[in-house]
């Protein structure tokens, strides 16, 4: 059974309608960014409701109900093996050139997440149906959400202000309301319990702000200054998540394993998606290069329309 799948009707156009919104959020931020009277650290208080109320709503709202099955190991696992694909990548690149704790971990977190939601599921609806739905919504519930949720917080906290106390890393994942609700949620899964209608309603409503709030608050951080010193670890996370990480999954599941199906393109497509948004939030958040996380979004999203046409043919090409 899949559950959690967005109420999409027309499939073009809800995939239009994100596309617009994702560009107005950021616009929106953008220009905020010009208005004397925000102050300047309004990206923290939106981060910190995004992350703090919003993650943690979605987590009440889609853990309890997803069932597990063998056969969606692959699609599960693909978040998972994204993920430490990211950290194997970025750990020994950032050891051999001497990176800060803070710009590996950055790069981790953002590069290692897919957008497999908000932008992945319109996306796929539209090119393969409701059978595609399927195998996307597993890969975002019972892989990103919970990869972000348990080994992203590992990461985040590990890599902030170059803690090395166990103890301390320890504290920050158990202590942090995200991981709380998680627990909790699993807790419900595995006893087959979830809220009346009613709460959940409400949990659904505030989880969907995670989306305009993270975006709103990536356009007051973004910025455009050609002397950055961002620009070039911007590309090397941007090769990795929308070329190399897609790259993995081909030649793993469909050359090694010799697995070719619908769902396997699925996954293949969504691996390729821009980061998602919550997992560079998090990364801001906790201070691992709040400027490079947004710009992760910033640039990427528009990039990864370009990357994923490109995907979608080869898959067509090579079937």
């Amino acid at each position: 059974m899949f559950l959690g799948c967005p109420r999409i009707g027309n499939s073009r156009l809800t995939t239009m309608s994100n596309f617009i919104l994702i560009f107005v959020y950021l616009l929106l931020g953008l220009t905020l960014q010009r208005v004397k009277w925000i102050p300047t650290t309004t990206y923290k208080v939106l981060n910190k409701i995004a992350v703090n109320f919003c993650l943690p709503a979605l987590a009440l709202f889609y853990i309890p109900k997803i069932h597990w099955s063998n056969e969606l190991l692959y699609p599960i696992g693909a978040a998972w093996i994204g993920f430490g694909a990211s950290f194997l990548f970025f750990y020994f690149l950032g050891k051999q050139l001497g990176w800060s704790k803070k710009l590996t971990g950055c790069l981790i977190l953002t590069a290692g997440l897919s957008n497999t939601s908000f932008l992945g599921f319109p996306i796929i609806s539209a090119i393969y149906g409701p059978e595609g739905m399927k195998t996307a919504i597993m890969i975002d519930q019972p892989g990103s959400f919970v990869v972000l949720s348990t080994l992203g917080v590992l990461v985040a906290a590990m890599y902030s202000k170059g803690e090395t106390n166990a103890g301390l890393i320890l504290k920050k994942v158990l202590l942090f309301p995200p991981f709380l609700t998680f627990v909790l949620a699993c807790v419900m899964n595995v006893l087959n319990f979830d809220f009346i209608a009613i709460v959940q309603e409400g949990m659904r409503s505030v989880g969907s702000l995670i989306t305009p709030l993270a975006l709103i608050s990536v356009g007051l951080q973004l910025s455009f200054d050609s002397r950055s010193a961002h620009w070039r670890f911007l590309g090397l996370g941007l090769l990795f998540k929308l070329i190399l990480m897609p790259a993995i999954f081909y030649v793993g599941y469909i050359l090694i394993l010799g697995q070719h199906s619908m769902m396997i393109d699925v996954v293949i497509m969504e691996t390729a998606m821009a980061p998602m948004i919550t997992g560079c939030i998090l990364a801001s958040t906790y201070g691992l290069k709040p400027k490079l996380s947004s710009m992760m979004i910033g640039f990427g999203i528009p990039l990864s329309f370009l990357t994923l046409a490109l995907w979608y043919l080869l898959l067509q090409i090579l079937h």
